[in-house]
């Protein structure tokens, strides 16, 4: 097992952050980076326009998902005008105000965001009308015309999905991806220590929770980013049958004590808690190399979120 754990360490820890792009070129295909067309509102944006609405940039990314537009859908604006000229895009997990600030500092006055921006899933807001922090952060988005989109629903959508391509990339783990079956991954045998280890390195985790013998065999991962829920989480592993899952966030009260319950009976189950931003960031990254192309002359950031949370 130490040959395999030894091969599996030098394949995934080539180059860090720096061979994002090259890992993810491989697991997309150089086709989807350069031959996805450009599109207008009325037709055809030429690929010479340097000048790009909100609405078109929206419409751009809409138009290549399966089954879009959507009828039910968290993605909408959340600040700015659909017909306003985009000076700039950022991506982010978060419309943070740190993250406002700093496209403010860029002159962007886009953000393409995975998550609520308003601190509530459908992003309602007659319930914040007297809150400060609320009233601070809408009144600075107006002051600057910044727009901000959602991208959740339409990103996972996409095929492949973009948040789940991104990580695969920064993981490194293109060699062990299945397209058809995206959570689940067949790596070299290795314990449960270093595959926490490449984990914290690779997408850049101060510190995780976890369940487990870290001298326990990982060979099956079944990987989940995000927040999927713990009837998506245990089902899924009673059908993958995986020595971890590894997930974003995990109600206590459930995929815990499910974990626990089934080690308690004997299984070699051990879990891997990462924390939402860090399991989904790469695919705000994804999003800036597949806009790029088809955007020229907009300048295009990814700005990560960063987990707020601090440990002691």
């Amino acid at each position: 097992m130490e040959s395999n754990e030894k091969n599996f360490n030098a394949f995934s820890s080539h180059t860090g952050r720096r061979a994002f792009v090259t890992s993810l070129t491989k697991v997309l295909g150089t086709s989807v980076f350069l031959a996805a067309p450009v599109v207008s509102l009325a037709g055809h944006l030429s690929a010479e326009a340097k000048t790009f609405t909100v609405r078109q940039i929206i419409n751009l990314f809409i138009k290549e998902v399966p089954g879009a537009p959507f009828e039910q859908t968290v993605d909408t604006l959340k600040a700015g005008s659909l017909d306003q000229k985009v000076t700039g895009i950022v991506t982010s997990m978060f419309a943070s105000l740190e993250v406002i600030q700093k496209a403010i500092s860029l002159g962007a006055n886009f953000i393409i965001a995975h998550e609520p921006t308003f601190y509530n899933h459908q992003d309602e807001t007659a319930w914040l009308d007297n809150d400060k922090v609320y009233r601070y952060k809408a009144d600075l988005l107006k002051k600057h015309n910044i727009a901000v989109w959602r991208n959740h629903d339409y990103i996972h959508q996409h095929k492949p999905d973009g948040v789940q391509t991104g990580l695969v990339a920064a993981l490194g783990w293109g060699k062990y991806y299945n397209p058809e079956n995206r959570n689940r991954f067949i790596i070299p045998p290795t314990t449960l220590k270093v595959l926490i280890a490449l984990t914290k390195e690779k997408l850049n985790v101060q510190m995780v929770r976890y369940i487990g013998d870290l001298s326990q065999s990982c060979q099956r991962v079944l990987f989940m980013p995000g927040a999927s829920g713990g009837k998506r989480h245990i089902e899924q592993m009673g059908q993958e049958q995986p020595d971890v899952l590894i997930c974003g966030e995990a109600p206590e009260w459930e995929t815990v004590e499910y974990v626990r319950d089934a080690r308690t009976k004997g299984d070699k189950l051990a879990l891997i808690i990462l924390g939402h931003i860090p399991s989904e960031e790469p695919g705000s990254e994804w999003l800036v190399n597949w806009l790029k192309p088809k955007l020229p002359g907009i300048k295009i950031t990814h700005i990560p979120a960063r987990n707020p949370l601090n440990f002691i």
